[in-house]
């Protein structure tokens, strides 16, 4: 077996698909060191800039004296604590759904909700898309799994209106990471309507950015902006991408909470993340509702990257997200090119097959509130410079 993996490995290494990990000696933040070098990063999620904010790192430490360092046991054992809890009313608050349930992370959420509200004779619909745990928690249930391209919704209304699944789940990313755009939501919602089914919407993008005061995607859309509309929708966010710390939670009506706390795995199976990254958040989502400025800092950021990079090989995609996804074709030319710009002191990731489509290599740019407008004319400048030297 040993031999098989090396080849393999090798493998990769030549079609240029090797994955290799940099070692962060530095808070992560708009400036960081890895692997020992200084580099204006353009790879984080963190996309207002609350990772290394004062107030959180206070939080945290405070919290920790307070509650310890870790939670012991299964949240159904001893391990929900009080900042747990009060961390889960909060969210559910600020997202104008009736409850909340946290998981340590977005891919145990969605491998333990859509494995929980689906199984044997349900069916999922799912973008082609979708992030890999969505994909993964779809095959997890043993529910029918069904996709459909990307954004298509007549192409999900066919596979509605074939399908004769007792239970019928639409899941989707609400905004794509590797695309930066954002689903058709209102739309899929109006199927549901039509055709009996329920929408599960990954946020992970969204919360903390789009929405008034950041609430996400689906207030974005007015469907959660006064009260809940409808009870077919469910909700995940991440807590580590613009929230700046670890986590996620899923929300929707009281009953789908109460099922995931009984039947949902990877909750009812697993530790709780410690308690004080539960008071840290709390705090975070404070700033997150009190973050407009931070919120216009970043769309003027992504409006000037959008107007300024001209190119003439490579192609920025369509996108009004912090994610500027630049395709550049070919995985080698891709990771030339992200090299390049390291060694002008910038660093933007190649993202590669099987993350995205084949011949689709693409620099995943990834703006922040906490860079400024130099930075990113620093990254233009780069861009072009590079495009120059490699894209003839």
């Amino acid at each position: 077996m040993l031999k098989s993996l090396q080849k393999e490995l090798e493998q990769r290494q030549a079609d240029g698909l090797l994955r290799q990990r940099r070692l962060l000696d530095s808070p992560q933040a708009e400036h960081i060191v890895a692997n020992n070098k200084p580099y204006l990063s353009f790879c984080s999620n963190d996309y207002l800039g609350l990772a290394n904010h004062p107030s959180l790192i206070a939080a945290m430490q405070q919290a920790a004296g307070n509650a310890g360092v870790g939670s012991g046991a299964s949240g159904l054992v001893t391990g929900h604590h009080r900042y747990h809890d009060d961390l889960e009313k909060q969210l559910a608050r600020f997202v104008n759904l009736p409850a909340a349930l946290l998981f340590s992370t977005g891919y145990m959420a969605n491998i333990g909700t859509l494995g929980a509200l689906a199984g044997r004779g349900d069916a999922i619909f799912a973008d082609k898309l979708n992030h890999a745990c969505l994909n993964d928690g779809s095959y997890y249930s043993l529910a029918e799994f069904n996709r459909f391209a990307h954004n298509d919704v007549a192409a999900l209304e066919r596979l509605l209106k074939v399908s004769t699944a007792k239970h019928k789940l639409i899941a989707v990313d609400a905004v794509f990471s590797m695309d930066g755009d954002l689903a058709p939501i209102p739309d899929y919602l109006a199927l549901c309507e039509k055709y009996d089914a329920y929408l599960y919407v990954d946020d992970a993008h969204g919360f903390g950015v789009l929405g008034e005061q950041g609430k996400g995607s689906l207030n974005y859309f007015h469907l959660t902006k006064n009260m809940p509309k409808s009870p077919r929708i469910i909700m995940m966010a991440t807590l580590g991408k613009a929230a700046g710390v670890a986590g996620s939670f899923v929300a929707g009506e009281q009953v789908v909470i109460d099922y995931l706390i009984q039947k949902a795995k990877s909750y009812v199976y697993s530790t709780p993340a410690p308690p004080a990254l539960s008071a840290t958040l709390a705090a975070s989502v404070k700033l997150i509702e009190q973050g407009d400025d931070l919120r216009a800092n970043l769309n003027s950021l992504i409006a000037y990257l959008k107007d300024n990079l001209k190119l003439k090989k490579w192609q920025l995609m369509a996108s009004d997200t912090p994610i500027q996804p630049l395709v550049v074709g070919g995985n080698k030319e891709a990771l030339a090119l992200s090299e390049y710009l390291q060694t002008l002191g910038i660093l933007v990731p190649a993202i590669r097959p099987p993350t995205v489509p084949v011949g689709t290599a693409r620099l995943r740019i990834s703006l922040s509130a906490a860079h400024t407008l130099e930075d990113v004319k620093k990254l233009v400048a780069a861009i072009h410079q590079a495009e120059s030297e490699l894209g003839a």
